[in-house]
C-alpha cells in the first residue's frame, strides 16, 4: 500500500451455515495478481485495473461480464436496485476509444464498472435513499465523490441499495425492499451500506462508497466479510460529503458528523479508491491540497496495538470477546506491543454526546412545522423523561450546541493524545453475530446479546 499499513487481524464469522453458493462470489481461484478468465469481476480491483490499462481486456468486455454476472447473482440478494446499462456502455466504449487512440488511461479508475450507494446523487440515475418521497427523484448534478469517480475513469453502473434514509442497521425500505446477506439469506446485510457492501462481496462491483454516521459502513463490512473505511472529518471530512441524502436534494451542505469512505474486497483496494476520494471539496480545491502521509512503520512487531474487546456499558457475546481475545493473542505472537486494559475516554459520556450531536444534526432538513411541533414537546418534558434525550438535543439552542461541540473537541484531543502513545486500537465492530432479517421498524425492533 503506498500511504499506510492496515492490519487484517480478525476474520468476522457471518453466519453459522453452509456459504450459498448461489450468492457467495468472493472465493478466487486465481493468484492474487492474475485475473480469472471465466470470472474477471472477481479479482481486485487493482488487479482489473492493471489489465484494463495493459489492454488484455476491454472496457466494455469487463462491463458485459459484471452485467452477466450481475444477472445471475443480484436476485437473489437484491444488492443491486437501480441499472444503467446503456450509459455504462457509452462510458466504457469511450473509455476504450480514448485508450486505442492516445495510449492513456482517463485516470486511476479508468473503464473499472462500479456500483454507487444510493444516497448519492447521481446526474441523470434514479437516486432515491429508500425514500418513497424520493421514488422519481432524478439528480441534474452528481454528488462530489460521484463527481470524482468519474472524472477519475470510472464507469457508473448503477445504485446499491440502502436503508430508507439511511436509518437502520438493516437495509430495507419501502421501494426496493430488503437486501439480503451474500452469506445467508436469512440474515441482514447490515445497513445503511448494505447494498454497497453485499454488492462488493458478491462481485458485483470491485469497489463501493459508503456513508458513516453511526457504523453505515462499518457494521454491513463486517456482516458481508468485505473492508471498509470510515475516514476522518475535523474541521472539514478528508472526503467531500455534498450530495448525500437524507440532507435534501442539491443542499450544499451536510451533516458535521457524515464520513464517506470505500468498500473492496482486499485493504490494498481501499487504497486505490481512497487515492481517488481524499480530496478537498471543490469550493476548496483552489486554496489547499490534501496529503495523507506514508506510513511509519514496516512491520507488525513495531507497532503499539490497543484492544477494547468489551465494555459494561455496551457488552459484546462470549464469541465475539473470544474472537478479540484471539486478536490480542496473535498480535503478541507477532512481536507488538498490546495494551487491553488502558480506556482513554468513558465509553457511556461518549455515546451520550454521540447522540446529543447526531439528533441535533438530522434536525437541519426538519420542516418548520416538524421542528415547532418537537421544541414544545422538548419544552414540556422533564429531563428524565426517556424521550427528553432525543427532543431536548434536536432542539437545543445554538449555545448549547457550541458547547457539546467544545466537548467534541476535547475528547478528539484526549484521543490524539492517546494515540501517541499506541498505532492502532481494535474494538468490535459489532456486539454479535450477524443479526436475522427483521420486519419491524428500526424504532419497534430489540436485540439481545447472549452473554
Amino acid at each position: 500500500m503506498n500511504r499506510r499499513t492496515l492490519i487484517t487481524a480478525v476474520t468476522t464469522t457471518v453466519a453459522a451455515v453452509p456459504l450459498s453458493r448461489l450468492a457467495y462470489a468472493a472465493e478466487e481461484t486465481e493468484p492474487k495478481d492474475m485475473m480469472s478468465i471465466t470470472a474477471p469481476y472477481l479479482a481486485s480491483a487493482r488487479t482489473q485495473l492493471g489489465a484494463l490499462r495493459r489492454g488484455e481486456i476491454t472496457a466494455r468486455g469487463l462491463l458485459d461480464r459484471v452485467l452477466e454476472h450481475h444477472a445471475k447473482v443480484n436476485p437473489s440478494i437484491n444488492a443491486v436496485v437501480t441499472l444503467d446499462i446503456e450509459g455504462a456502455h457509452t462510458a466504457a466504449d469511450k473509455a476504450d476509444r480514448h485508450l486505442a487512440a492516445t495510449g492513456k488511461t482517463l485516470g486511476p479508475l479508468h473503464g473499472l464498472p462500479i456500483t454507487v450507494k444510493d444516497a448519492l446523487e447521481t446526474k441523470r440515475m434514479r437516486t432515491t435513499c429508500g425514500s418513497t418521497d424520493l421514488t422519481n427523484h432524478i439528480p441534474d448534478q452528481d454528488a462530489d465523490v460521484v463527481a470524482l469517480l468519474r472524472s477519475a475513469g470510472a464507469i457508473i453502473i448503477g445504485k446499491t441499495n440502502v436503508a430508507t434514509l439511511c436509518q437502520d442497521i438493516q437495509t430495507s425500505n419501502p421501494i426496493f425492499g430488503k437486501t439480503k446477506n451474500p452469506f445467508d439469506e436469512t440474515k441482514t446485510a447490515g445497513g445503511s451500506s448494505g447494498g454497497p457492501a453485499a454488492a462488493v462481496a458478491t462481485g458485483l462491483t470491485a469497489l463501493e462508497v459508503g456513508s458513516d454516521l453511526a457504523g453505515s459502513l462499518r457494521l454491513p463490512a463486517a456482516y458481508c466479510g468485505v473492508y471498509a473505511l470510515r475516514t476522518s472529518r475535523g474541521a472539514s471530512p478528508i472526503v467531500p460529503t455534498r450530495g448525500h441524502i437524507p440532507r435534501p436534494p442539491g443542499w450544499a451542505t451536510s451533516s458535521d458528523m457524515l464520513t464517506l469512505g470505500p468498500i473492496a474486497r482486499t485493504a490494498e483496494d481501499l487504497d486505490v479508491l481512497l487515492d481517488v476520494l481524499a480530496v478537498p471539496a471543490p469550493s476548496d480545491g483552489t486554496a489547499w491540497k490534501l496529503h495523507l502521509p506514508a506510513p511509519k512503520l514496516t512491520s507488525l512487531r513495531q507497532y503499539r496495538v490497543g484492544i477494547w474487546a468489551d465494555d459494561d456499558y455496551c457488552r459484546v457475546n462470549l464469541v465475539t470477546r473470544g474472537l478479540l481475545s484471539t486478536v490480542a493473542r496473535l498480535v503478541r505472537g507477532a512481536g507488538a506491543t498490546v495494551d487491553d486494559s488502558t480506556r482513554p475516554v468513558d465509553f457511556a459520556d461518549s455515546d451520550n454526546l454521540f447522540q446529543r450531536l447526531m439528533y441535533a444534526t438530522a434536525s437541519a432538513s426538519a420542516t418548520d412545522e416538524t421542528f415547532a411541533a418537537d421544541v414544545q414537546a422538548a419544552d414540556a418534558l422533564a429531563d428524565d423523561d426517556p424521550n427528553a434525550l432525543y427532543l431536548k438535543s434536536r432542539t437545543m439552542r445554538h449555545r448549547d450546541w457550541t458547547r457539546a461541540d467544545e466537548e467534541r473537541q476535547e475528547l478528539r484531543a484526549t484521543w490524539a493524545e492517546y494515540f501517541t502513545t499506541h498505532d492502532t486500537l481494535h474494538q468490535p465492530s459489532a456486539g454479535g453475530g450477524c443479526l436475522a432479517l427483521g420486519n419491524p421498524g428500526c424504532s419497534a425492533r430489540r436485540i439481545t446479546a447472549a452473554q
